[in-house]
């Protein structure tokens, strides 16, 4: 699976990385079957250094990289990509001006307003400026923004939001957003049913990927509304439940 497949429709399945420093959990990944990995500078503790050496792995290795970065701005989103990672997820987005300078960070011209680095871990250390009109237009293809809905005020913006040129999808971060409505953990809610419907509806609408980071019965669950873009679990519970099982031996 490449981004433009995911462009063109098809899904694409992977988790998030939030504790795994070593860059070879791309192999494991990879090895695993999945499409994509998530690196979480949000939440976890990464360095753009190690986020340099898992890309330009993935990148050999036929993975897609992608990474959470820890909030909006030109200097998280644009080096996570110069760093070589094909996708970034901003979390949080509120409303259609946050997607615009979203998509003006990570996007080259005449999308946005990304500037260019000749060469590094984002060219596979090629001299880009030989032909730069042609690899801005590539890269421009070959990258994934993806605005993570996650509050009410996105709910209410999400026409703008997904109407944003340069927003490539739009992923429902579920804890937040229950947290955000006032329903805490309470994922099947009627009130997460009539937001999360709106996002799916928007995504639809604007030609937009739908996209979930959930457990399995909830991405299931929101699969038939064309959610394609499908990350569930992460590092730390796939170790724990592995680990778990083995106490079984005790018996």
């Amino acid at each position: 699976m490449t981004v433009k497949d995911l462009k063109e429709g098809k899904a694409a399945v992977g988790t998030m990385v939030r504790m795994v420093r070593n860059p070879a959990i791309v192999l494991v990944a990879a090895n695993a079957g999945l499409d994509f990995v998530m690196f979480d500078m949000e939440h976890g503790a990464f360095s753009f250094e190690t986020i340099a050496d898992a890309s330009s792995l993935a990148r050999a290795k036929g993975i897609e990289c992608f990474v959470r970065v820890p909030e909006l701005s030109k200097g998280n989103v644009s080096r996570a990509l110069d760093c070589g990672v094909t996708g970034v997820m901003v979390p949080m987005v509120k409303n259609g001006d946050e997607a615009r300078k979203f998509a003006d960070w990570a996007k080259f011209a005449p999308v946005g307003q990304r500037g260019l680095g000749g060469s590094g871990a984002h060219t596979e250390y090629l001299d880009a400026a030989k032909n730069p009109e042609a690899f801005m237009r590539q890269e421009n293809e070959n990258i994934l923004t993806i605005a993570q809905i996650e509050l009410a005020e996105a709910i209410d913006n999400i026409e703008d939001i997904a109407a944003t040129d340069g927003i490539d999808a739009l992923l429902i971060g579920p804890a937040d957003l229950s947290n955000s409505l006032g329903v805490s953990g309470q994922f099947n809610h009627p009130k997460m049913d009539e937001a999360i419907a709106k996002v799916a509806a928007a995504a639809r609408k604007h030609h937009k990927i739908f996209g979930f980071h959930a457990a399995e019965e909830l991405t299931r669950k929101w699969m038939p509304h064309g959610l394609t873009l499908r990350m569930s679990l992460m590092d730390i519970n796939l170790l724990a439940k592995g680990m778990a099982a083995i106490t079984s031996l005790r018996d």
